[in-house]
């Protein structure tokens, strides 16, 4: 359920169920886990497959306690040191505790008519901790009260505003686009990513 691609440099992990929205189950979480476990690649896309980018957490596996797996917060964690560029190429809504996924990536595409979403509120569940101080560093200590809080549901116009994400894509451009803004980076010298990440902070 998680498609890992290398192409040179590049590495590509893709959300393959889209029959459950692809949702997220723990299976899935080891899988990324361990794709992101290698040596660094030199830049880093993570997309989906079919029309939702993911519904956030398996509902089944929530209730039996995968909220509380530890494993959300190593793979954001590892998103967020890998020292190369990497986009969360949105090829449809993002939802519930995917946005952790998205939130750990230095730059975030999606398709038009994308929605985004956390209803950690009304379902009754903590988001993951470090998902909020992410969230508020991208959009706003208020806006992020909005989406945890008030469980607003935002479209992508209003999301790129935001800051949330940084460009709107048709469906059929989304991977290119994400592959063009890697290109500078899979053509530097090992070590430039990492030097001009350390300056950004």
């Amino acid at each position: 359920m998680i498609e890992v691609s290398k192409d040179g440099g590049l590495l590509t992990l893709t959300l393959n169920r889209p029959e459950k929205a692809n949702a997220l189950t723990a299976a899935m979480l080891a899988d990324l886990e361990a794709a992101l476990a290698g040596p660094p690649p030199a830049a880093l896309i993570l997309t989906g497959v079919g029309k939702v980018f993911s519904a956030g957490a398996d509902l089944e596996e929530m209730q039996a306690g995968l909220g509380r797996n530890p494993a959300w917060e190593r793979v954001s964690a590892a998103i967020a040191a890998l020292p190369c560029p990497t986009i969360a190429a949105l090829n449809g809504t993002l939802a519930g505790g995917a946005m952790g996924l998205a939130l750990a990536c230095d730059m975030r595409l999606a398709v038009t008519g994308a929605k985004f979403f956390y209803p950690v509120m009304r379902l009754g569940f903590l988001p993951q901790p470090s998902d909020p101080a992410r969230l508020a560093a991208l959009i706003g200590p208020a806006r992020a009260k909005m989406i945890l809080l008030a469980g607003a549901r935002i479209e992508a116009e209003e999301a790129q505003a935001w800051g949330l994400i940084e460009r709107i894509c048709a469906p059929e451009a989304l991977m290119a686009t994400a592959r063009a803004l890697m290109a500078d980076a899979l053509a530097a010298k090992a070590g430039h990513s990492a030097a001009i990440k350390a300056l950004i902070g």
